[in-house]
């Protein structure tokens, strides 16, 4: 069921926060919408200086409280957050005193569990040494770096702004300063984009000594500047074949440097390298986004906040959360999702998931190669991950 009325919307999240689980983790997200620029490809809900309005860091981050203040109230007491994640939009722009201010305001409302994970994304050109020592001594524990590319001509076609080594530089700045856990974010598949220039780029990954990457086969998105380029000729789009050449290449040069797959698109030194925050997506945990345009997940009631910082934040300073969208899952919308989801893992689609029908077509596609059994569950093969969204589209319907 979709909800657009802000009044009906709320009451449908409050009644998911009164039916929640206190034995399912509960994570947190914290959308900064900030950026200097804005990249080619991206569509995410993010705005530059000139985009803001009457909006500005600091009404963003007073909103910010309100919502978790709200949060914390609606959602079970005591029940610990596990995982924190702060995304953006560009989080480093904030510096280390801004993000220190950040999550000094999660403890006031909320009760942090021992082992919390606390991850924030970071542009390499707004980090620095004393960045990375003051959010060591906040309380992060992980530092996800932009790196894109290794190839200066390849960072130019998707808008970014820092040069071809310093997100290396900065991954070692921040293992300096004590982050056992740093992962970097590639993209591959860009147009331009050669098989050196692929091998280059995990080169200086692999040099990094990183504990976690992240690679995403390029997405031309509508309605962004890539886009229009693409549709004007001046560029050719991504081709399939090239991405599925290029995700081998990952693949087979993290995992002999004893990077494994974890995800699909996601590759991790060992166990207490994976990113836990991601798992909670991935098994449809509790996530409540704080912020402009933040996602949240909630005992099956999915909701988008407002997008737009000055309208959130003039939603919550009139006392009304900023909800801009609600929906219920229904059981089958939940199946569907857990398919979806947890056949992308390494700890695979777990056999019980799936009714008589799913399980012949999951054994149809062990036949075929593209999933293997293993203890419970179905797990994607080397060639199942190359097609895994058609694997779950067969699992689900043949």
């Amino acid at each position: 069921m979709n909800v657009d009325t802000t009044t009906i919307a709320a009451d449908l999240v409050a009644a998911a926060c009164r039916e929640v689980d206190t034995d399912v983790p509960l994570a947190l997200y914290l959308h900064v919408p900030f950026c200097a620029t804005r990249c080619g490809y991206c569509d995410f809900n993010t705005y530059t200086a000139g985009e803001l309005g009457s909006s500005s860091p600091e009404s963003w981050q007073h909103a910010v409280a309100r919502e978790l203040e709200a949060a914390s109230r609606m959602l079970a007491p005591g029940r610990p957050v596990s995982t924190i994640f702060v995304g953006g939009g560009t989080p480093s722009l904030l510096g280390g005193d801004g993000l220190t201010r950040l999550l000094d305001a999660v403890p006031v409302h909320f009760d942090l569990s021992d082992d919390v994970e606390i991850t924030t994304e970071s542009n390499p050109e707004s980090t620095s040494p004393e960045f990375f020592d003051d959010l060591r001594s906040a309380g992060f524990t992980r530092i996800s770096l932009g790196m894109q590319s290794a190839a200066a001509h390849v960072l130019r076609l998707l808008d970014r702004t820092h040069t071809p080594g310093r997100a290396v530089a900065a991954a070692r700045e921040a293992r300096a300063a004590g982050f056992d856990h740093v992962n970097l974010d590639l993209i591959y598949g860009t147009p331009g984009e050669t098989d050196a220039d692929l091998h280059a780029t995990v080169d200086a990954v692999l040099d990094a000594g990183v504990d976690h990457v992240s690679a995403y086969a390029l997405i031309v998105e509508d309605g962004t500047a890539l886009a229009r380029r693409i549709r004007r000729g001046e560029m050719p789009a991504p081709d399939d074949d090239v991405l599925a050449d290029r995700y081998q290449i990952l693949d087979r040069r993290l995992r002999a440097d004893g990077l494994d797959w974890y995800e699909v698109s996601n590759w991790a030194r060992g166990e207490k390298s994976v990113c836990r925050h991601n798992i909670a997506y991935w098994h449809s945990h509790d996530w409540w986004g704080i912020g402009p345009g933040a996602h949240s997940h909630v005992a099956g009631v999915r909701w988008l906040n407002a997008k737009h910082p000055a309208r959130y934040a003039k939603s919550l300073g009139d006392g009304v959360l900023p909800i801009a969208s609600a929906e219920q899952l229904t059981p089958e919308d939940r199946h569907l999702e857990a398919v979806m989801l947890t056949t992308r893992c390494r700890s695979g689609l777990p056999r019980d998931l799936l009714d008589d029908a799913e399980t012949a077509h999951a054994e149809q596609l062990r036949a075929d190669g593209l999933l293997t059994a293993a203890d419970d569950a179905y797990v994607l093969t080397a060639a199942g991950r190359l097609l895994a969204d058609g694997v779950i589209r067969r699992v689900l319907w043949g």
